[in-house]
């Protein structure tokens, strides 16, 4: 089986488009522009074989149209590039709609995913789970949902059903590597630091991203075992965490949900 490549494309401003390739075909994860895809593929020669999508935000689906025109040259049967996206969610251009406990195949490169749930920053949002790629290891695309170090606003869901998305993606397997679509880290690092001052890993991962940064490289894709031990909106359940929330809103904090929905709000804010 060909090994095959993740590639985050920068788009806009802090926006990265995911390429998936055997070296030859490539699917595309949220392209919200198309025109930096068009210039990559061109680069690389690769042919755009599929296009998935995780919800409906423009930033994310902007670019499908163009892509539809300007790519389509008689990938599968009826000559057009499948468009996969959430069942929940008024997206236009969509081949297929899917959702929960759904299967995704796609033939060249291939690819294998099954679809995941995860209501919260929209309310029809959905991840794609590749358990393993030729080499073994898990990759996880959940658009807007979980970032490096932080989570997504809560557009359209509740905070009770964004925990529950982000539980669901934080028992994937440690190794999973998380292909978020935003460089967000930096700040959301910040802020974690503010959630939890006492983690020595955030000091730690600072330092790393920082660097990262300074040479113009991505932060991501991280792994959900780092996560864990970083990202404070996968730790709402840590004592240390809610004693600086109860010091912060000055009261009790009642459970996970409650730290959730406290930080979510203070993060909202942080600067």
């Amino acid at each position: 089986m060909k090994t095959l490549e993740y590639v985050p494309v920068p788009a806009f401003e802090d926006n990265y488009i995911w390429l998936v390739s055997d070296g030859h075909n490539a699917v595309v994860v949220d392209p919200g522009d198309a025109a930096p895809v068009e210039a990559y593929l061109t680069k690389r020669g690769w042919r755009l074989t599929a296009i998935l999508l995780t919800h409906h935000h423009h930033d994310h689906v902007g670019g499908v149209a163009k892509l539809l025109v300007s790519q389509s040259t008689g990938n599968s049967a009826d000559g057009e590039i499948p468009v996969i996206g959430p069942a929940g969610e008024a997206i236009e251009h969509l081949t297929r709609r899917v959702k929960q406990g759904d299967h995704v195949s796609i033939a060249s490169p291939a690819l294998e995913c099954s679809v995941i749930d995860v209501p919260g920053h929209t309310a029809g949002h959905i991840a794609y789970f590749q358990p393993g790629d030729p080499q073994g290891t898990p990759h996880l695309f959940c658009g807007d949902t979980l970032f490096a170090s932080g989570c997504g606003r809560l557009f359209e869901g509740t905070p009770q059903q964004m925990l529950n998305s982000l539980d669901a993606l934080a028992a994937l397997p440690d190794a999973t590597l998380v292909h978020c679509a935003h460089e967000y880290t930096l700040s959301n690092i910040r802020f974690a630091r503010a959630a939890e001052p006492g983690n020595a890993a955030l000091v730690q991962w600072q330092k790393e991203a920082q660097s990262l940064r300074e040479r113009n490289q991505p932060t991501i894709p991280t792994t959900l075992l780092h996560e864990r031990n970083v990202n404070p909106f996968l730790r709402a359940g840590e004592k240390s965490i809610q004693a600086t929330l109860a010091a912060q809103f000055e009261r009790p904090v009642r459970d996970r949900l409650d730290a959730f929905t406290l930080m979510r709000g203070w993060k909202d804010k942080f600067r």
